[in-house]
C-alpha cells in the first residue's frame, strides 16, 4: 500500500539537554540518559548533537483492518472496524513478545513504508472504519506521530484507540489523552520482579497509574489484558490482588481479559497456559467483584461471552473476534433491564479486509 509523502526524521517531544552533549528523554518512566550519537532503550530515539530526535515518525510496519474485538475491546463499539497501524520499537523488551520482529526492531526494519497523519486518516475513512488503533508494537514510543494523527482523526470524527503497555510519563500522557477514546492496557503481572526479569523495566506501577488517570481523569474507556504465563505470573494470590486492585481503583465494571500464553520469542521453553488456569483466574476475578471478565486466545470458550451481572443471561456470544449473538438494547440487558457499560451501538456489518 503506497503512501503519498516521504517522511523525515523529526525532533522528539519531551526531553531536556544535559551537560557534555547528553540528553534526558522524558517520554517514559525509563527517563533514559542518552549520550551523543546513542539511542534510548526503545531504539528509535537518538541524540544527535545534543538534541533528541525520533527515528520512526510516519514509519509504518503494519496495517490491517481489524475487528475491534481483536484489540481486545469488548465494550467499545462492538462489531466495528479498527484501522490498525504499528511501527517499530518498544520501551519494554518482553521475553514473550508475540510481535518481537517489529517491537525489537529499529528504523532499519526492511518492510517499513512512509505515511503521514493525513494518509492514515484518509485510508481509515476509505475503508469505513470507525476508529484508528495504534497497536502491534508500543504506540507510546511513536508518540509524535500518534499525537498528530490522533488530533486529525478526532477532527474527522474517528475514534482513537491505544493498545499499550501504559508505560508512559504523566505529562506526555495527559497531552495525548485528550484525543484518545479507548485503551486496552496490558498489565504484565502484579509483581515488580516479573517486570524486571521478563520486561526489562523496574516496575509495573507506571502502567497502573496510566490506567487510573485514563479512566478517572479523562473518561477514556479502559479495558485491561493480563496474559497468564505458566510459573511466572499465574500465582492465584497475585491474580487475586490484581483483580482487587481493578475493583478498587478502576471500578467493578472494568472489563478484564485473561489471555492464554503461547510460546514466543525467548520463552519457548514454557508450555501454553492450561485452560484450567484461565478458568481459575476467571473465578477469582469474579469472587473479587469484577462484573465483566473474559478469557482470550481460547476460541469457542464460554469465557469469551458477555453475561448480565444481574440476571446471568447470555448477552453477547462470541467466537474469537466474531459476534454471533447480541442481546443488548439501548445499553441494557434485554431480559432484566440492567445497564450494561458498553460504549456505542453494535455494528452489524461486514467490511472488505485488507492486510499490508
Amino acid at each position: 500500500m503506497p503512501f503519498a509523502h516521504k517522511v523525515v526524521m523529526r525532533t522528539a517531544l519531551y526531553w531536556e539537554p544535559l551537560e557534555d552533549g547528553k540528553v534526558k528523554c522524558k517520554l517514559c518512566p525509563l527517563n533514559c540518559i542518552i549520550n551523543p550519537e546513542k539511542r534510548g532503550s526503545c531504539k528509535v530515539r537518538i541524540n544527535i548533537d545534543g538534541k533528541l530526535y525520533t527515528l520512526n515518525y510516519g514509519k509504518v510496519s503494519s496495517i490491517a483492518l481489524d475487528p475491534i474485538e481483536k484489540k481486545p475491546l469488548f465494550h467499545f463499539w462492538p462489531g466495528s472496524c479498527a484501522f490498525s497501524i504499528g511501527t517499530v520499537g518498544c520501551n519494554m523488551h518482553c521475553k514473550h513478545c508475540q510481535n518481537w520482529e517489529i517491537s525489537q526492531a529499529d528504523e532499519s526494519f526492511p518492510y517499513l513504508q512512509d505515511a503521514t497523519p493525513e494518509s492514515i486518516v484518509r485510508l481509515a475513512r476509505h475503508y469505513e472504519c470507525e476508529s484508528i488503533a495504534y497497536t502491534y508494537n508500543e504506540p507510546t514510543i511513536w508518540y509524535e506521530f500518534v499525537l498528530d494523527t490522533a488530533k486529525l482523526a478526532k477532527k474527522e470524527g474517528l475514534n482513537n484507540i491505544l493498545v499499550t503497555n501504559g508505560y508512559i510519563n504523566e505529562e506526555p500522557f495527559r497531552e495525548l489523552a485528550k484525543y484518545i477514546d479507548a485503551m486496552n492496557i496490558d498489565i504484565k503481572a502484579f509483581n515488580d520482579k516479573f517486570y524486571m526479569k521478563i520486561s526489562s523495566v523496574p516496575s509495573g506501577e507506571p502502567s497502573r497509574r496510566t490506567a487510573v488517570i485514563a479512566k478517572k481523569e479523562f473518561g477514556i474507556h479502559v479495558e485491561l489484558t493480563y496474559l497468564i504465563i505458566p510459573t511466572l505470573n499465574d500465582n492465584e494470590e497475585e491474580i487475586r490482588r490484581f483483580a482487587r486492585w481493578v475493583v478498587e481503583e478502576l471500578g467493578d465494571d472494568t472489563p478484564v481479559h485473561f489471555s492464554r500464553f503461547f510460546p514466543h520469542y525467548k520463552l519457548l521453553n514454557l508450555p501454553p497456559t492450561p485452560i484450567q488456569t484461565l478458568e481459575k483466574a476467571y473465578k477469582i476475578a469474579k469472587e473479587e467483584g469484577l462484573k465483566f471478565v473474559y478469557l482470550g486466545n481460547v476460541p469457542g470458550h464460554e469465557g469469551e461471552n458477555t453475561y448480565c451481572p444481574r440476571c446471568g443471561k447470555l448477552l453477547i456470544e462470541r467466537w474469537g473476534f466474531e459476534i454471533l449473538r447480541y442481546e443488548i438494547k439501548d445499553g441494557k440487558c434485554k431480559y432484566c433491564g440492567e445497564q450494561i457499560p458498553i460504549v456505542g451501538e453494535y455494528q452489524r456489518k461486514t467490511y472488505r479486509g485488507m492486510w499490508w
